[in-house]
């Protein structure tokens, strides 16, 4: 491994590995918290808090539910499709300690989306939010999962604020279209079936699979990324030895705006926050601002994390200036580049410089990080986190000099087994000497520290989501009046990229109107394209492929000329 001089300078601060294997599994490390931390609050939501006991008792009750009263067992996949709720953490430790595999699904799906990832997975249960049980409706005939348990946003508030809140939500907000599930079983009852919390702790080791994690990959086919207890052990691992500087244990608050079943929360909020003792604030909403900046003034917050729009979202709300920073430790962000701008005006504001790092999915997630004890450097990924090889490679696998500019390929406890049951897509991404080859361009300057040059080929990132041009094309392409289509993605200063498709009408009086409606009905929103144009004819290779490049090409030509 290289002898970063950053590490040279802070021997004794942040160690150059870790042991991978100090807790046999993630439930391992979860219980030892719920025992050594179990009078803090854990997580709060709502301005209802519940400690690491009762998460305890709560995530054992949930296991045995599951153990005892469905046909699951030990493997089997469970989903879990909800936003930032206390009931998230209880489902989700609940099926790890029941000794089942995890399927975090984005609540924003569309039936079309859901039922592609429960078939992919061969998830058998599911634990959803009512909000989204009239999608689930259309599509659980053509799917495996035989258990349905449904909550409601106000659950875990309990008395007349469980009851309030439901209400509101179903009939003031109308926020739960009407839906039918045959059979399904409501969260309180589970928990109440599991009432004893007797489950059988089943034989887990470190190669066992704990996530499947979808993501588009770096080849643009949605698939499951197998996380094992041992990659997510090392992550919380690596990811402690890099807080050491700043943060302590049982003393820290944590703010989660980003989705905690986005791979970033799970691992550095949640799962990460859990192993330190640290008080996890959920907040379900981040896009109403206005109420975000009420949580964050109710808090003496000390670590948050967030990508660049929602930085940048912050900064822009005036009432932000007025938040209390004087317990603010550190803020990290991921999941997308952190512009300059932003990175300096938080700064400006709260005191506090954004430490930005760098994962994938595929890598539990995190790789890189800035250091967070004032050496950071704006504009850089950081360096490799303790136990994690980083090398620059070319189109010939060849490691690239310094300051050249190479594909980022890794190495590490944290990387994944595979694609779940796609062991040709998993050898596409893996070289022959055993590193991940993550598809983005970077290069190392001088010192270590590691800058992402550009997205490889053709991945288009909106927000932080990567976004692919071959699921939008698929799908525009079923459109009837529809004969050709290519995806790309252009600038946006509120997201980074934004969706363009360029089509060929097969019907003339196909409009864009019509396009976007189609897309809304079939793509999460991010994916849904934000222009339109039509075109006589598309650019082809001399096999008939159509060559994304040379849109992107013209379309840039466009700016450059306007």
């Amino acid at each position: 491994m290289q002898d970063y001089i950053w590490y040279k300078k802070y021997p004794k601060v942040i160690p150059h590995e870790i042991d991978p294997d100090k807790y046999s599994s993630v439930v391992d490390l979860l219980e030892t918290s719920f025992n050594k931390y179990a009078d803090l609050i854990a997580f709060e939501n709502m301005g209802k808090g519940l400690t690491y006991r009762e998460v305890d008792k709560l995530s054992a009750q949930f296991a045995d539910f599951l153990q005892h009263h469905t046909n699951l067992k030990p493997g089997d996949r469970i989903a879990v499709q909800m936003p930032n709720l206390l009931q998230w953490p209880i489902a989700v430790f609940g099926a790890l300690r029941a000794g089942m595999i995890v399927v975090n699904t984005n609540p924003l799906y569309t039936a079309r989306e859901m039922k592609h990832q429960f078939n992919d997975s061969g998830a058998k249960a599911l634990v959803i939010l009512a909000n989204f049980c009239s999608n689930l409706e259309k599509i659980i005939s053509d799917t495996p999962i035989e258990t349905v348990v449904i909550t409601e946003i106000g659950d875990m508030l309990g008395g007349f604020k469980k009851t309030l809140v439901n209400f509101v939500v179903k009939n003031v907000k109308k926020m739960v279209p009407p839906y039918k599930i045959d059979g399904a079983i409501k969260f309180g009852a589970a928990l109440n079936m599991g009432k004893k919390g007797q489950f059988d702790k089943p034989e887990m080791k470190g190669e066992d699979i704990a996530f499947l994690q979808y993501t588009g990959g770096t080849t643009g086919v949605s698939k499951g990324a197998m996380l094992t207890h041992r990659n997510i052990v090392a992550n919380m691992e690596q990811i402690s030895a890099w807080m050491l500087p700043k943060l302590k244990e049982a003393e820290e608050i944590m703010i989660t705006a980003l989705p905690m079943y986005h791979i970033f929360a799970l691992t550095v909020n949640c799962l990460s926050m859990t192993k330190i003792g640290a008080k996890n604030v959920l907040v379900t909403n981040p896009r109403d601002m206005p109420a975000f900046i009420k949580t964050l003034k109710k808090y003496p917050f000390t670590i948050m994390t967030g990508v660049n729009t929602l930085f940048n979202g912050l900064l822009n709300q005036e009432d932000f200036k007025t938040v209390d920073f004087s317990h603010f430790k550190v803020a990290v962000a991921g999941g997308m580049a952190l512009q300059d701008a932003v990175a300096h005006k938080w700064k400006e504001v709260t005191g506090t410089t954004i430490a930005e790092g760098y994962g994938l999915t595929e890598s539990s997630p995190v790789l890189t990080c800035n250091p967070i004890d004032g050496t950071e450097q704006v504009g850089t990924i950081g360096i490799p986190l303790p136990s994690t090889e980083v090398v620059l490679r070319d189109e010939q696998g060849n490691n690239v000099p310094q300051g050249e500019n190479g594909e980022v390929c890794a190495k590490g406890p944290q990387i994944m087994k595979g694609y779940w049951q796609r062991p040709e897509e998993t050898e596409k991404v893996f070289t022959k000497d055993g590193y991940l080859m993550t598809g983005d361009i970077g290069v190392m300057e001088p010192d270590g520290f590691f800058r992402i040059v550009d997205r490889k080929k053709e991945m288009i990132l909106v927000s932080g989501f990567n976004v692919f041009p071959n699921e939008i094309e698929n799908v525009i392409a079923a459109h009837p009046k529809v004969l050709e289509v290519g995806a790309i993605g252009i600038p946006d200063p509120k997201s980074t990229e934004k969706v363009k498709v360029f089509i060929v009408k097969k019907d003339e009086s196909l409009t864009e109107e019509e396009i976007i409606s189609y897309c809304r009905e079939n793509m999460t929103a991010y994916k849904v394209p934000k222009a339109v144009e039509f075109r006589d004819e598309l650019p082809k290779s001399n096999v008939g492929k159509i060559l994304r490049r040379i849109l992107k090409e013209q379309e840039m030509g466009k700016s450059d000329n306007s």
